[in-house]
């Protein structure tokens, strides 16, 4: 059986090593896909460090994938051999995931990338767009319900939002999509040396976290604006930013967060509903919605423009040398707090 290289643990909390493994085999309806770009998340050293998510090992991470289709299994329509393609890993099986040469996805589970975008650019998407989706887009309890089925109409015009946490990978794509939806004025809680490329993206403030402690936030929130807040996107997951983004919202409004470790204290009658997101198509429960956003992601990238003038554009990345062998040092500077407004990513067939 033909092999190819692979970044693996092989028990809970172990080093990663590179292995050998069998290049997997199509089955009915998936695709198998050379990977040409991975990026990195901060949820993969988590796996790592933690022991999180991922029961079974040997195991091999990876969910942010861009490639080629090198073999199409029975029943599949509509791909063709050295299509262009970007998607979704998963950490449930082996066979999906990314840090390694080449990967299996059901084919509802992908989007073409278009001409003009890369491989690397590609591969900055999935993960951080599927949560900023699911999370604003998807109906409840997945999501705030905002457009579970991807209208084109801005529903929004005229209202305030808040980002938390706007120049990480998921506050990126949060931001466009917020402005997709017609959102007049995006308020963004980020470093304000990230203010003019943010702005690109929609936002029209910036309350710099470098000044404002998190805790100060939602009253510098509610001195920019005297206009009702009805949804708040937190991007970082820690409970202060959940708590000041519960704490700035008007009566019935909505905070998602990208993380469930801690809720905010709330009030039992203010009517404000707090909701967290996992941002994957794996799960059953959210397979539908994702078969949805995959078909959308495919229109976003290929028009290249969000409604109001507003550019669809993928996460500034920084490529690894030395391709799977460079994921673990990429790893150890997530872990540390040492990458900021980029996105990692790794070329598996670099690897030497």
């Amino acid at each position: 059986m033909p092999q190819q290289k692979a970044l693996v643990l092989q028990l809970k909390q172990a080093r990663f090593t590179l292995e050998t493994r069998p290049i997997p085999t199509v089955s009915r309806g998936q695709l198998l896909v050379k990977v040409l770009a991975a990026g990195l998340n901060p949820v993969d050293w988590k796996i790592q460090t933690y022991g999180a998510f991922v029961a079974n090992f040997p195991a091999v991470l990876g969910t942010d994938i861009a490639g080629e289709i090198v073999d199409i299994g029975e029943g599949v329509t509509g791909w063709s051999k050295g299509d262009r393609v970007v998607y979704q890993g998963s950490y449930f099986e082996n066979d999906g995931a990314g840090f390694q040469q080449y990967s299996l996805i059901a084919a509802d589970f992908v989007a073409r990338i278009p001409e003009k975008m890369s491989y690397d650019e590609a591969a900055t998407i999935c993960v951080a767009f599927a949560a900023a989706c699911m999370g604003i887009f998807a109906e409840a309890p997945i999501g705030l319900g905002l457009n579970p089925h991807f209208t084109w109409e801005p529903h929004f015009m005229g209202k305030t939002t808040v980002v938390i946490g706007g120049s990480t990978s998921v506050g990126q794509y949060a931001i466009q999509l917020l402005k997709f939806l017609g959102f007049s004025r995006i308020i963004t809680y980020a470093s304000a040396r990230h203010f003019d490329y943010l702005a690109t993206l929609g936002m029209t403030d910036i309350i710099d976290r470098g000044t404002t402690p998190l805790n100060q936030l939602s009253l510098a929130v509610k001195k920019l604006t005297c206009d009702p807040l009805l949804v708040v996107f937190d991007a970082l997951g820690f409970p202060e930013a959940q708590q000041a983004g519960y704490d700035m919202l008007s009566e019935g409004g909505q905070v998602m967060t990208i993380n469930n470790d801690q809720r905010p204290q709330k009030s039992e009658c203010d009517g404000k509903i707090f909701r967290d997101v996992l941002g994957t198509v794996h799960l059953p429960a959210q397979s539908e919605f994702g078969r949805r956003m995959f078909r959308s992601l495919g229109k976003f990238m290929d028009e290249g423009v969000i409604k109001a003038s507003c550019r669809f554009y993928p996460n500034r990345l920084e490529v690894l040398p030395h391709g799977l062998s460079g994921i673990v040092a990429g790893l150890d500077r997530l872990k540390n707090n040492q990458v900021s407004a980029v996105k990692l990513i790794a070329h598996p067939h670099d690897t030497e």
